[in-house]
């Protein structure tokens, strides 16, 4: 793993701030971090080698002639006018190869003079799209979660952030510089969509504490878009909440899954299981993962909310296509 220099920055240019992103649960963060880079017109000025961690688990196929996707991107951007890096990677990485990402995405902050980080996710809860979204924080140190407050940024008392968008924060620590994650609350049930609406409020809270200004036509105006999407959604769970035995249709809450709320961490788990399921490349990886992700729904008693999604896998598992 290394860092390639793809264009020579002028040895004036010091950063202040990095921000960094990964995919994730609504491409929350990823999806802002996109959007902040091309209205800034951020310069792609280096990308972390990363082709040998990373294999493809099917191929690409045009005119009957398969060949390999791409690899995944790691690429560092530079926005001269406000002091600012972005970074954006199109993969999660775990394990020693995500420990030395971290490292290498530190090593070049701080050769450009960054003294704070941010990186965004989403926070997945029991509430209808019509709830509007809200930011919530967390930082690696008190002095830097208080900064957060005057930003219209509420703190996350508990919980945990996975992934890369959470990860970074720690390493950072090591180093003594502050960090901090941004989470824009969503639906449960909108994990697996790209949910511009969210991403547009992770935008607007980084331009606050930043100090910047970008064109929202476009993310406004895909939000909107997206609003019509989340209602359908949410009148199908409604009906699907109405047929349920001896709940009246209208007394169940749109996305209250149990009387008290399913954790965070639970909800992270049970998308990710079903994410290994969908990866799994024998019969006996398909099973043993199938297995924990049921005896995970059971736990929860979220089996009735996920059963057509689960049962799906199974569909999916003998049906060709690899």
């Amino acid at each position: 793993m290394q860092v390639n220099m793809l264009e020579e920055l002028p040895d004036s240019f010091q950063a202040q701030v990095m921000v960094a992103s990964w995919p994730g649960m609504g491409n929350v963060g990823i999806g802002a971090v996109d959007y902040i880079r091309r209205k800034l017109q951020a310069v792609a000025f280096a990308e972390v080698d990363m082709r040998s961690y990373f294999t493809a688990e099917a191929v690409m196929v045009e005119d009957g002639i398969a060949t390999f996707p791409p690899s995944p991107t790691h690429i560092f951007y530079a926005v001269e006018k406000h002091n600012l890096i972005l970074f954006q990677s199109e993969a999660q990485i775990g394990g020693t190869p995500g420990d030395d990402l971290m490292h290498q995405i530190l090593d070049v902050g701080q050769r450009f003079g960054i003294q704070s980080i941010f990186t965004a996710a989403s926070y997945n809860m029991p509430i209808s799209h019509k709830d509007g979204t809200q930011v919530l924080g967390v930082a690696n140190n008190v002095a830097f979660r208080d900064s957060l407050v005057p930003s219209g940024i509420e703190i996350l008392k508990e919980g945990y952030v996975s992934g890369l968008n959470g990860l970074l924060l720690g390493f950072a620590s090591h180093r003594d510089m502050d960090a901090a994650c941004l989470l824009g609350t969503m639906p449960h049930y909108a994990q697996a969509i790209p949910n511009p609406k969210v991403s547009r409020e992770i935008v607007l809270t980084l331009g606050r504490i930043l100090n910047f200004e970008v064109d929202m036509n476009e993310i406004d105006d895909a939000a909107e878009k997206m609003e019509d999407t989340m209602e359908e959604i949410e009148e199908q769970i409604q009906k699907a909440f109405s047929h349920m035995e001896d709940i009246p249709e209208g007394d169940l809450p749109l996305g209250k899954i149990e009387e008290d709320k399913v954790p965070q961490y639970a909800m992270e788990r049970i998308e990710k299981l079903f994410q290994e399921i969908l990866r799994s490349v024998s019969q006996g990886q398909f099973q043993q993962k199938a297995n924990e992700l049921k005896k995970e729904l059971d736990q929860w008693n979220l089996y009735q909310f996920y059963e057509d999604r689960f049962l799906d896998l199974f569909k999916s598992d003998t049906e060709g296509g690899g």
